[in-house]
C-alpha cells in the first residue's frame, strides 16, 4: 500500500487530495489500483485545514506534546521546534481493520438490551473468562460476516476492530472456549425470547396475540460412509 496525492486547480488555488492505495495484480497478469482510505484536501493555502497534530510522548517526559505535521515537498512559513515535514510517499498503513460495521452492530447490540441481559445470567469465570463479552462478538460476526467458529478463531477477529470496541484481546476467541460459550446459551433459550419480545414491543411500540418468528438455519449433512470410495 502507499499514499497517493492528486493536485487540482480551482477558482486559482491549489487543492491536493490524499489516498491510500493498494496494488492488486489481475487475471489478465495487469496491476490495477484499488482505493482502499480517502483521506481527503490537503490545502497548501489554508494552514488550518491542512494542518494535522499528533499527540507525541517522548522518552523522559510524562506529559505529552503537541507536535504539527506538514508535507516535506512545502516550505514550512513558520520556524517552529513543534513542526515536524513528514514524507507522504513513505508513509505506510499496517493493519487495517473494519470498524464501522464493527461500531454499528454493537450499537444495535446496546439497543436491544443484550449486553446487559448477558452480563447479568454470565458472569465471568474463575479463570476470567468474559462469557458475555464473547456471545457479543459472536452475534456481531453472524451479522456482518457468518461464518464458522474456525474462521472467527483463524482470521476474522484480528481483521475487525472488536478487540478494541470490547476492550478484549485475542484470548475472547480461543477456539474451545468458542464452542463451549453456546452451551451456556442453552439454558437461557426462554428468558431470551421474551427479553427480544419485549424489546421488539418497547421500540416498535407494537401490540400482538400471536408472534411467529424464524429460526432457520440451512445445514448441510453428508453420510460419508456412503460416498464412493474415489471421491
Amino acid at each position: 500500500m502507499f499514499l497517493r496525492c492528486t493536485n487540482r486547480q480551482k477558482d486559482g488555488k491549489a487543492h491536493r487530495y490524499g489516498s491510500v492505495v493498494e496494488n492488486r495484480r489481475v487475471s489478465n497478469g495487469k496491476v490495477v489500483q484499488r482505493q482502499v482510505l480517502y483521506l481527503g484536501e490537503i490545502n497548501d493555502f489554508q494552514r488550518e485545514s491542512w494542518r494535522k497534530t499528533v499527540e507525541v510522548f517522548e522518552d523522559g517526559r510524562s506529559s505529552s506534546r503537541t507536535m504539527a505535521l506538514f508535507p516535506d515537498d512545502r516550505l514550512v512559513e513558520i520556524n517552529d521546534e513543534d513542526v515536524v515535514q513528514i514524507r507522504f510517499t513513505e508513509v505506510e498503513l499496517r493493519r487495517p481493520r473494519q470498524w464501522g460495521a464493527c461500531w454499528l452492530a454493537c450499537w444495535l447490540y446496546k439497543q436491544l438490551g443484550l449486553d446487559t441481559f448477558w452480563s447479568e445470567r454470565l458472569p465471568p469465570s474463575r479463570k476470567g473468562t468474559h462469557w458475555d463479552l464473547m456471545v457479543q462478538a459472536l452475534c456481531c460476526y453472524r451479522l456482518i460476516d457468518p461464518g464458522s467458529e474456525w474462521h472467527f478463531h483463524r482470521h476474522w477477529y484480528d481483521s475487525c476492530a472488536l478487540p478494541d470496541l470490547l476492550g478484549a484481546g485475542f484470548e475472547l476467541v480461543e477456539i474451545h472456549k468458542l464452542y463451549k460459550c453456546l452451551d451456556h446459551l442453552l439454558e437461557h433459550k426462554r428468558a431470551l425470547f421474551d427479553h427480544l419480545t419485549q424489546r421488539w414491543k418497547d421500540i416498535f411500540n407494537a401490540t400482538f396475540d400471536v408472534l411467529l418468528y424464524d429460526l432457520t438455519s440451512t445445514n448441510l449433512f453428508i453420510i460419508w460412509w456412503e460416498l464412493p470410495k474415489d471421491v
